[in-house]
């Protein structure tokens, strides 16, 4: 491999083999023209995404610290929680950019009346984290549990923010799960999270595979950014410097949990202003003023 390159795997693209990136080679999602390349280069965007926001008062009130600090650009909402109220309030006072984080596997701690939710909720969690390839699966049996809870979370989503949610993701990327995909129970044209990008040899090729086919089958109705990354592991500080350069050309989602100290503590400090110096970290809500994908894009 020369000087300067490095291995990183294509957005919904070939799956056998890795691509050589270089500063002047780097790789386009699937299904990409030739002519929209060059549109694609003046579309790159940095979103920083903190989940949990709203799950209880320390998650939200860590999150809204990086957001102050310019670090954290968007936040995905968990409802039916504990501070679930008080934190919509405070993304409807700020102008802070957020979206639904539907919860499939953690029990609603928000006081009310859930009992009946509640128990939905909690079938579908006995089911998907029985195992790890639980979500794989298509249950039919729990089908209407699934559409109940997932209409639930959409309406108290629309309660609580005053609108319905542009985009989604889940809560342990449960959003991804069969049922949800192959039922199609999020709302059509909407911004949904794809699954995580990996450098080559991080999974296996069966692994990757089924994420691809997840992608593909998700684009058909939905939005979906280039790549998606967690912000840990923190070290080595290149495999971040690799994964911001990717905002200069491709609309890049990297995932935090300003509760986990060792993030929290990475976002207050002076390494992302650094690292992203050259960058517009944005909110989910202007990535389409650089470039919308259109459902349809695999």
């Amino acid at each position: 491999m020369k000087r300067g390159e490095e291995l990183i795997e294509a957005p919904l693209g070939r799956v056998s083999e890795p691509m050589r990136m270089t500063p002047s080679s780097r790789p386009r999602p699937s299904g990409e023209s030739d002519a929209s390349r060059s549109h694609a280069s003046s579309a790159g965007v940095l979103i920083v995404n903190a989940d949990d926001w709203g799950r209880d008062r320390e998650n939200t009130e860590r999150t809204l610290e990086c957001v102050r600090r310019g670090t954290v650009s968007s936040v995905s909402a968990m409802v039916f929680m504990e501070d679930s109220e008080r934190a919509a309030a405070i993304v409807r006072e700020q102008g802070i950019d957020a979206g639904l984080h539907l919860n499939l596997t953690t029990a609603f701690s928000a006081s009310g009346p859930l009992a009946k939710l509640g128990e939905h909720q909690q079938r579908l969690a006995r089911f998907l984290r029985r195992h790890r390839l639980a979500q794989v699966v298509f249950h039919p049996g729990l089908s209407g549990s699934f559409e109940y809870v997932v209409a639930a979370q959409l309406e108290e989503f629309h309660r609580l923010y005053g609108m319905a949610p542009e985009r989604l993701d889940g809560h342990h990327h449960m959003h991804l799960c069969s049922n949800v995909v192959l039922g199609g129970l999020l709302p059509s044209g909407t911004w949904v999270r794809r699954n995580f990008s990996f450098e080559p040899g991080e999974k296996s090729l069966a692994n990757r595979f089924y994420r691809k086919v997840v992608d593909r089958r998700v684009a058909r109705r939905h939005h979906l950014v280039d790549f998606f990354f967690s912000l840990p592991p923190l070290e080595p500080l290149n495999r971040l410097q690799r994964i911001f350069s990717l905002a200069e050309e491709f609309r890049v989602e990297v995932e935090t949990h300003p509760i986990n100290p060792d993030e929290y503590g990475f976002l207050m400090g002076d390494e992302i202003p650094r690292l992203t110096a050259n960058l517009r970290i944005a909110p989910y809500s202007a990535v389409s003023r650089f470039g919308t994908q259109t459902p349809g894009l695999a």
